[in-house]
């Protein structure tokens, strides 16, 4: 059964590292958003007063047989939020298929008619705009670009992809902050983007001072092995470490704690997360710590109210990615909106996908994505820390 496609994974090489597999960059600092006030500077620039129209051209799939579902939701969520701030703006959706000489076509005529390009989407269009000569003005790209360590990006090519390595190296560096220097066990159970994040987890854990042991679980048709589950327990039984990492999905999270118990502290992903109405809910996972969207997580945030919910398929809902990639077509305009407001400066927006923060630095465009940190509780993902429960009423004495 083939896997299936997980919008949130871009690249694993986000962070340069060296042939030992060290990163020869600082460890991440940061921890994740909490949702207070301080952690969530808004900071949206005013509509322009001068008259001018920007013009945005919105470079995206749509005639595409395996990409056109999922960018005609990415544009729903542009267009969304174009449609909240569109003073001074106007927005050109630009069609494309699969083939890198059809998309850089349309790129290249998009340069000279627009001012800003917000696209592509595919992680092969965005390499070979990434690697021509032709990103002359302000462009957004929604994917990660292969091979990113190897070369210098284009001077106006941002790249704003939602990644699940990046989150994992977001977790490790959350989880060094409660755990500095311990021991953390990491699981996985074979697919490609679970392998993927579980390496750049235990990379920016080993960057963080952290040690770690790996293990490699199997999974058939999406269960976990019985006797292995039990060979774990009885590890963890007789050398338990101070933390697991959980590269897996919601419902094989749920089966590992049910195998080992929710005593040791579990670190995941979005993944974590499957939706609205899609499983995960019970108890299994209560305490395990993981990041995601705030569209994901704070529905109830005004930053995440003020747009209206993507449209669902008639036969059920939409998927988490699908959902994520709705929000990410929301930040993408109105990150467009800020490059085209206030060209070369450094800014910070309250996102739907994120704490998002553009700079300049040695002379190319920045861009950092901060996620939410949440937990279950009761069964229900909700933000972190966790709210207090109420407690029950005491039950009156017997006369």
């Amino acid at each position: 059964m083939p896997e299936p496609v997980t919008f949130a994974v871009a690249v694993p090489d986000i962070t340069s590292y060296d042939d030992s597999g060290k990163a020869n960059v600082a460890p991440i600092t940061g921890k994740p958003a909490t949702g207070t006030a301080q952690d969530l500077p808004a900071a949206t620039a005013p509509a322009p007063s001068d008259g001018k129209q920007h013009h945005i051209g919105l470079l995206l799939p749509l005639r595409s047989e395996t990409l056109g579902p999922a960018a005609s939701l990415l544009r729903a969520g542009f267009m969304a939020a174009y449609e909240r701030d569109r003073s001074g703006f106007e927005v050109t959706v630009i069609d494309t298929g699969d083939g890198s000489a059809d998309v850089l076509n349309k790129f290249a005529q998009a340069q000279e008619e627009q001012d800003i390009v917000v696209g592509p989407l595919s992680r092969s269009a965005v390499t070979a705009v990434a690697n021509s000569d032709l990103v002359k003005k302000p462009t957004i790209a929604l994917n990660h670009p292969e091979n990113r360590g190897e070369a210098r990006l284009p001077a106006k090519l941002l790249v704003m992809g939602l990644s699940i390595e990046a989150e994992a190296r977001q977790v490790a560096a959350w989880a060094a902050s409660e755990q500095p220097r311990a021991n953390a066990l990491i699981l996985s159970a074979g697919s490609a983007s679970q392998r993927r994040t579980s390496t750049a987890f235990k990379q920016e854990w080993l960057r963080q001072g952290g040690s770690a042991d790996q293990v490699d679980l199997t999974a058939t048709n999406g269960y976990l092995s019985d006797a292995e589950m039990v060979q774990l327990r009885a590890r963890l039984g007789t050398n338990p470490p101070a933390l697991l990492f959980a590269a897996l999905d919601a419902d094989q999270a749920r089966q590992l704690r049910v195998a080992i118990g929710p005593d040791l502290p579990l670190y995941g992903t979005s993944s974590l997360n499957p939706g609205i109405g899609r499983g995960a809910s019970g108890p299994e996972l209560d305490g395990a710590r993981l990041l995601d969207l705030p569209w994901q997580v704070q529905r109830d945030h005004p930053q995440v109210m003020v747009y209206p919910q993507p449209p669902q398929p008639a036969d059920g809902r939409l998927t988490a990615d699908m959902e994520r990639l709705y929000a990410l077509g929301i930040d993408a305009f109105r990150v467009a909106r800020e490059v085209a407001l206030r060209p070369n400066a450094p800014f910070t927006l309250d996102g739907v996908t994120g704490r998002l923060a553009v700079r300049q630095e040695a002379g190319q465009i920045r861009f950092e994505r901060t996620e939410q940190a949440a937990t279950y509780q009761q069964g229900v993902l909700g933000t972190w820390p966790p709210k207090e429960l109420p407690q029950p009423a005491a039950l009156p004495l017997a006369q």
